[in-house]
């Protein structure tokens, strides 16, 4: 069989075949599944078939058993494939809070929120799902149900679900307005490198996807059509007593969310987070003016070093004014006593 070059407005999604001499006779779903290399097993074929996803001719063939005959041009169009529906998965859950309308979780570094490519199973979605039952049904969609803000995999902390659709939808415009409203809260503690020059800041740039790696987020001119108005605000809380300032403890406070927002505006001033291979890869060689001990913490340390401590919001359904905090997980106190910061 050979392979006809596309044409036509539907060219993209469709491979047309010829059917040669020596094929003739065939069975269009053992033609189709032949000229799929693989790809397509008999069954998958049939259903394609059934489905309406193949023609001969230009015409639509809904029966596997046709005979082909020679000269005959087989189009199949075989649809992308839809994104598996999360599952319920046993994971255990740090709840802080839960009542009929929502639960707040308190994230462990290294859980994926939702499911996508290549992480369509383990999240906190399918832990949800398990924990929840029926209750988180179709709430803000199937493939995040309940989820209306998030963490970075590998950012700990607090994280608040929905769990009915009149919770979804007041969390949600909360979290639109980003506190500028004054009913939602939200503050992270971040290692940084090196001590900021001042006590206090904010941080006021836009933000948009970096020109050299699509998956990163940059400082960008405020007028490019892909920038996104970004404000943190920042206090040191402690510097670290070890080797003239290695590293400090840092308050960031969003006035936005935007994607990596805190780990690109502190590498912006100098001062990116500990353990950030993305924004402060070559930060790292720092670690060698520590102690045996501590710089072994550190090398291990495997995560941006962000915690989002404290959360803060109006209960969407009661009115009830919440605030919640965290403490900082294991890894994190360890590693700031490697440099020398106490955090009891």
């Amino acid at each position: 069989m050979v392979d006809i070059a596309p044409t036509g407005p539907q060219a993209a999604d469709t491979s047309r075949f010829l059917v040669e001499d020596d094929r003739a006779g065939i069975r269009l779903d053992a033609f189709v599944a032949a000229a799929s290399d693989g790809a397509l097993s008999r069954s998958r074929a049939q259903a394609l078939i059934a489905d309406g996803q193949v023609t001969v001719d230009d015409v639509t063939v809904t029966v596997g058993k046709r005979k082909l005959v020679a000269g005959e041009i087989v189009a199949v169009d075989i649809p992308p494939p839809s994104d598996p529906e999360p599952l319920p998965e046993p994971i255990p859950l740090t709840i802080v809070f839960e009542d009929e309308h929502l639960v707040v979780i308190d994230k462990p570094a290294g859980l994926v929120v939702h499911p996508g490519p290549g992480n369509w199973t383990g999240t906190l979605v399918n832990a949800l799902i398990h924990h929840c039952g029926d209750s988180l049904s179709g709430v803000g969609g199937v493939k995040r149900p309940g989820i209306v803000h998030r963490l970075d995999k590998d950012t700990s902390g607090l994280l608040v679900v929905a769990k009915s659709d009149a919770a979804h939808q007041g969390l949600a415009d909360q979290f639109a307005a980003h506190g500028r409203d004054g009913r939602l809260s939200r503050a992270y503690l971040a290692l940084v490198w090196g001590v900021p020059l001042r006590p206090s800041g904010t941080i006021d740039a836009a933000l948009g996807r970096s020109t050299t790696d699509r998956v990163k987020r940059a400082v960008v001119a405020a007028d490019r059509a892909d920038a996104r108005h970004a404000v943190t605000r920042f206090n040191l809380v402690k510097a670290s007593m070890l080797d003239d300032g290695i590293a400090s403890l840092v308050e960031c406070v969003l006035e936005t969310g935007r994607t990596h927002q805190i780990r690109v505006h502190m590498a912006h001033i100098g001062h990116p987070l500990v353990g950030d291979d993305v924004y402060g890869a070559g930060f790292r060689s720092k670690s060698r003016r520590l102690e045996d001990d501590a710089r072994h913490v550190v090398e291990r340390f495997d995560r941006q070093a962000l915690h989002a401590f404290r959360l803060g919001f109006v209960h969407p359904v009661t009115g009830e004014d919440l605030a919640f905090q965290a403490d900082l997980p294991a890894d994190m106190v360890e590693l700031c006593a490697a440099f020398g910061i106490s955090t009891g």
